[in-house]
């Protein structure tokens, strides 16, 4: 695992890049969410995630991650691409050209993840939206039945939160005491149509999920070493205590691209050449050695 800030910076920075330049592509896609959760993402896997270096779908002994907003799949292709490239190359990747598919007709990178062979890390269908809590509940939960000591994390989007099945599954994940499940939240304050706020109101989001009987930590989402401090924090509430826990990650969609910056606009359109030039420029010059 690395934790070296400098390295995770560098590499999210380049997930941004690759997710920018799939969805640009494909002329279709979700950079705002993508790129606000990006840090999260690189954080949780290349300094936190104890994972085997190749993929079982069971994944017993090892922790588990569910992406429930699947629409920001870019950003997390690009992440499972590095992460396993890294880690298996030879059983694999050899490079990461399977980015350039994303979202064409037969990859197994579409827009949305589903399970397939020929590509590790996804373990369940998701973009369903609402759903991905009540599957990370699950999974925690036999978990615990067969005594695995590793966690569980699901990252949600703020818009999402608006699905009644999300704060079911919270009150059960309570009431059940799933201490070893770790939510995140996406916190742009962006959804498809509007802010979140103007949309529909999550109010104080913090006291809502203290008084639904969870743990809370709340960070600078798009900034490594407070998302770092976040996930160390919330994996030490885990083991010593008998709640779940849930990180809200207050975050800028379009983070790392002044023209996407908190603008809902880029929620799902895919940038033009001259939009795609400029992003690049901005997430660190428009060709680098590490790009697909």
């Amino acid at each position: 695992m690395k934790t070296d800030i400098h390295y995770l910076e560098s590499l999210a920075q380049q997930v941004r890049r690759d997710a920018l330049r799939m969805i640009h592509a494909a002329k279709s896609g979700h950079p705002g969410g993508a790129l606000s959760a990006t840090d999260y993402l690189v954080a949780l896997y290349f300094h936190k995630l104890r994972s085997a270096d190749t993929f079982a779908m069971e994944g017993s002994g090892e922790d588990l991650f569910f992406l429930s907003n699947g629409h920001i799949s870019a950003a997390w292709y690009s992440v499972l691409a590095r992460f396993y490239h890294l880690r298996a190359p030879q059983k694999y990747f050899h490079d990461l050209s399977i980015l350039q598919t994303f979202r064409l007709y037969n990859s197994p990178l579409q827009g949305h993840p589903t399970p397939v062979e020929k590509f590790p890390g996804i373990r369940v269908a998701s973009g369903s939206l609402g759903q991905g809590l009540s599957v990370a509940i699950g999974a925690a939960m036999a978990k615990k039945m067969e005594n695995d000591d590793k966690l569980v994390y699901v990252l949600m989007g703020d818009g999402e939160l608006q699905e009644g099945q999300i704060w079911e599954a919270a009150l059960f994940a309570a009431a059940k005491k799933v201490n070893n499940l770790i939510a995140a939240v996406d916190w742009n304050d962006q959804q498809i149509d509007g802010s979140v706020h103007d949309v529909s109101d999550l109010g104080d989001l913090a006291a809502k999920w203290r008084a639904f009987g969870w743990n809370v930590v709340v960070t600078e989402g798009n900034k490594m070493s407070e998302v770092i401090k976040a996930l160390d924090e919330a994996e030490a509430l885990a083991k010593d205590g008998n709640k779940p826990t849930v990180i809200l990650l207050k975050t800028h969609m379009g983070a790392g691209v002044d023209f996407m910056y908190d603008k809902c606009d880029w929620h799902g359109k895919a940038p033009n050449d001259e939009q795609l030039a400029a992003a690049l420029v901005q997430l660190g010059g428009e060709k680098l050695p590490e790009d697909f």
